[in-house]
């Protein structure tokens, strides 16, 4: 009998598109989630979008759409990428669904039930500007603990936990703004009533050895705090039946998603619900990144206990994404969507690189596009397909010998090697387990140049020497072939088209396939292009205006003030100078400027200017969406270089770090004078 296994990955915000630092994750699961299935493992693969939370009904307001029009756009747009790169989910649905509402009434009711809610009165940052309560994303300043500048309001790079108040120097990253205090009543789940629950799980062989050593000396070994699982109105998501005008905060019914969307995949397909989430001899296994184990690890445990429904057996806790050494940036050209990539490079290419690089363990992971060029053309074409395209075309009329020849062990060795790749691939190890199928492959392609087939093939005497030696050949590429199917999912049918054999199962790598007709040979494979490359991070380059664009229509209406630009001055003449609100709605860095930003400001209603500010050694592009500065408004415009400045930001300090923006007072609006 084989394992019933339920696998989830983190759920992407239905927000934004899909990038290849998501792709780490997805990639990861997919690749173990096709290993259990192909060991005959009963195995299902769970995911969805993740659509609650401000977030969300901010950019409706700012599109004049419905949440939930932008929730099935970007559903479809998500699909679209992860069908691109292979990742294969038996469901994929959105936490706005009502099965997922329905999960949430039961383990709102269980958690009520044990006496684990708790309402309290708390303050609370507030954007008087946007009329919103904000949440930990949407509040940045100064670590409480480390002292680091442009931290969230819910944690710092340093590793600290804390809430938005503690933060220094906070503002708003909607507005800009300063928040201030406002009181409200949240409610709570007092999960120290399920320390020492907590306490047995984390150390129960559920997680890495680094996060439950994490977990242990950071949280357990102390009173753990309760959990603020409400949100006042104004808010999307699910509002709390017992509670008007409050709503489930985003990372409560977010992962419960994974049990609402597997209770609608079940009335989809008439499966059991109850043996996937009531029943203690299905693995679940969660495959997330090492930024959300709070939740993963210490929330959602107790919720699941205290709901009666399935413990995770295991928690696969991965890194970060870097490119080149570096965070993903757009000025770089490596802050890369899935769709970009798609356009230009074969998606089981990243799939090898990011397997080659995976271990198991909660290391980051670079992407190096010198090196990801470098394995796929040695890995790949040198050394996999490399054994099909020397030896199948002398037996493309011949077929394969009708009996395995003698190859002095070297299929035995293969078959024997298959338990430590399969160990490998279950310890999410995908680095061991590609070096150990390429060690196969250089004993094989090692056969084949010793043999040398098209040396004899012109040599009507030694047909069956040469039939021998390529079904040798093939079979030990087939074999390879079948070990890394996990990770290259698109070889599979092209293995099987050459052959003229299905592969069902992870056994058919131990049974050599012989007597059969082959099917001419097409190139599976092709060297890595570095044109492509470059062209793939021109365009990301390119992006940086759509991605950091901004829209404002609620809170930014029309005024009607005098004309914006009066007499055209020059800079000796700045005793003339029309000074003017404005608000950043676009930020990027200038290639090839030191000192330059190029912003895009809106004066209220259809004006905007672009202006270069050599304001790059203090502000990052991001910081700045949303600000509201001060604008020489009839600025004579300069062509520059990099473009046409059409004004000038207001400043103080001494220049280098001394660089402060000046900003109005709350209440001024783009478009007002200054007088």
């Amino acid at each position: 009998m084989g394992r019933r296994i339920l696998v989830t990955s983190g759920l992407p915000y239905a927000n934004g598109h899909i990038h290849i630092g998501h792709l780490v994750e997805y990639i990861q699961t997919d690749i173990w989630v096709r290993f259990q299935k192909l060991i005959g493992n009963e195995t299902t693969f769970i995911c969805g979008d993740d659509t609650h939370g401000t977030t969300m009904m901010l950019r409706a307001r700012s599109e004049g759409r419905s949440e939930e029009e932008i929730i099935t756009e970007m559903h479809a747009a998500h699909l679209r990428d992860f069908n691109g790169f292979g990742i294969e989910f038996d469901f994929y649905g959105t936490t706005h669904s009502e099965e997922n509402r329905q999960i949430c009434v039961e383990i709102w009711n269980a958690l009520k039930r044990d006496g684990l809610i708790e309402e309290h009165e708390i303050e609370q940052l507030y954007d008087t500007e946007a009329k919103t309560f904000l949440a930990d994303r949407f509040v940045k300043g100064t670590c409480p603990s480390c002292g680091k500048r442009d931290q969230f309001g819910d944690n710092c790079e340093c590793g600290a936990h804390y809430e938005p108040t503690d933060l220094t120097d906070a503002v708003s990253t909607i507005t800009g703004t300063k928040p201030v205090l406002k009181k409200a009543k949240h409610l709570f789940v007092n999960i120290e009533k399920e320390h020492k629950f907590l306490d047995e799980w984390v150390h129960s062989g559920a997680l890495q050895a680094e996060i439950t050593n994490y977990l242990t000396g950071q949280f357990l070994s102390n009173k753990l705090r309760s959990w603020d699982v409400s949100r006042p109105a104004p808010y999307f998501g699910f509002e709390i039946p017992d509670s008007p005008d409050n709503y489930w905060y985003v990372w409560f019914d977010a992962p419960t998603g994974y049990v609402g969307s597997t209770l609608q995949w079940c009335k989809l397909t008439g499966n059991d619900f109850n043996k996937f989430w009531k029943d203690q001899s299905t693995e679940v296994h969660h495959f997330i990144g090492k930024d959300i184990t709070y939740f993963h690890t210490l929330f959602w445990p107790t919720m699941l206990k205290v709901a009666g429904l399935t413990l995770p057996k295991k928690v696969h806790v991965h890194g970060f994404l870097t490119v080149n050494g570096e965070k993903m940036a757009k000025r770089r050209g490596t802050f890369i969507l899935a769709s970009t990539y798609l356009k230009y490079l074969n998606p089981d290419y990243l799939r090898y690189f990011y397997a080659s690089k995976t271990s198991g363990r909660v290391d980051d992971l670079d992407l190096n596009f010198d090196e990801l060029e470098s394995k796929v053309n040695s890995d790949l074409v040198g050394n996999l397909v490399n054994i099909a395209s020397r030896t199948v075309k002398f037996v493309q009329k011949s077929g394969l010998s009708s009996s395995y020849p003698d190859d002095g062990g070297l299929f035995k060795r293969g078959v024997e090697v298959g338990s430590e790749i399969a160990e490998a691939y279950e310890n999410c190890d995908y680095g061991r387990a590609a070096r150990l199928v390429m060690e196969c492959g250089d004993r094989a392609n090692k056969y084949i140049e010793d043999n040398a087939p098209w040396l004899i093939s012109s040599d009507s005497g030694r047909e069956v020497e040469l039939r021998n030696i390529c079904t040798i050949g093939l079979n030990l590429f087939r074999q390879m072939a079948i070990y890394l199917l996990p990770i290259l999912p698109n070889l599979k049918v092209e293995v099987e088209r050459l052959f003229n054999t299905k592969i069902e199962r992870w056994e058919d790598a131990s049974k050599p396939v012989v007597g059969v007709l082959v099917n001419q040979y097409k190139h599976l494979m092709t060297r890595v292009d570095h044109v492509l490359i470059e062209r793939i991070i021109e365009e990301s380059k390119q992006s940086d205006v759509v991605e950091n664009s901004v829209k404002f229509k609620d809170s930014d209406e029309v005024l009607k003030l005098e004309p914006l630009v009066g007499e055209k001055i020059s800079i000796d003449d700045f005793a003339k100078v029309d000074l003017r609100v404005a608000r950043v709605i676009e930020a990027c860095e200038v290639e090839g400027a030191r000192k330059l930003l190029r912003l895009k400001l809106s004066f209220g209603g259809e004006e905007s200017r672009q202006v270069f500010a050599g304001i790059k050694s203090v502000y990052k592009p991001q910081e700045l969406i949303g600000r509201l500065v001060i604008c020489v408004a009839n600025l004579q415009p300069r062509q520059m270089k990099f473009g046409l400045s059409e004004g000038m930001v207001v400043a103080a300090g001494l220049g280098g770090e001394e660089i402060f923006l000046i900003s109005p007072d709350n209440g001024a609006k783009p478009g007002m004078r200054l007088h």
